[in-house]
């Protein structure tokens, strides 16, 4: 007896803390369905999704193996058991797509990318989100698929054996970005009065300053953003 605790209980929750992982060997011989597809596959999500390291995203995929459904997240950083992980899963599963229990046959199949830093290969936090996945797949009613990593040097299916170079867990910052750049190039202001002296020849309205129409109205001053901010 520990603290209260019966030591054969103890025992018997480490062996189960244990247990919520699964190693590569084990995972290649479940005969998790394979994707048909990969390279595509990881580059959809990606574009989708563009994770970054610590993002994790599952994807629920139909009996033709496209995308039904996909969800990204940030799991909380304490947290690294397997429990918590298919909690975590399950959470995002029931906001995306019905769950499958009253089917005979599971229809829909969950595959799960997480994309982090560190080495290829398979971590211990590998095996704890690969138990998580095959936990949220059954109680959700859909098929355990793929497990993929997303780290530095790019993709991998785990137990799997395919790989890629792109996308990586960098590639992210290659994403579009949507700057003030982007926006149409003003006219000249020649080109400007060109155009209003052509509209008043032929009686039409002077056209509207490209400069009225593109001014920031949302955007308060800077006084009274300062104002604001001493309150």
């Amino acid at each position: 007896m520990i603290n209260g605790i019966d030591r054969g209980q103890r025992l018997l929750a480490q062996e189960g803390d244990r247990r919520r992982t699964i190693d590569v060997e084990s995972w290649a011989a479940a005969g998790v369905p394979l994707l048909r597809d990969p390279r595509e596959f990881v580059t959809e999500l990606h574009r989708r999704h563009l994770p970054q390291p610590g993002t994790v995203v599952v994807t629920v995929l139909n009996a033709l193996h496209r995308v039904t459904a996909s969800a990204s997240f940030v799991p909380r950083p304490h947290q690294s058991d397997g429990w918590q992980h298919r909690n975590a899963i399950l959470a995002q599963l029931r906001q995306v797509t019905p769950h499958e229990l009253r089917r005979a046959a599971p229809a829909g199949t969950a595959v799960l990318l997480r994309c982090r830093e560190g080495a290829a290969g398979w971590t211990e936090q590998d095996g704890a989100w690969m138990w998580a996945l095959r936990d949220a797949a059954a109680l959700h009613g859909l098929r355990c698929g793929s497990y993929l990593a997303l780290t530095p040097t790019g993709w991998q299916i785990l137990g799997d054996g395919r790989s890629g170079r792109s996308p990586h867990s960098g590639s992210w910052a290659a994403g579009p970005v949507h700057t003030v750049t982007e926006l149409p190039p003003r006219p000249s202001r020649a080109a400007r009065q060109a155009a209003q002296e052509a509209a008043r020849d032929a009686g039409r309205p002077e056209p509207r300053s490209p400069e009225r129409a593109w001014a920031p109205s949302a955007v308060a001053p800077a006084e009274t953003a300062r104002r604001a901010a001493g309150h």
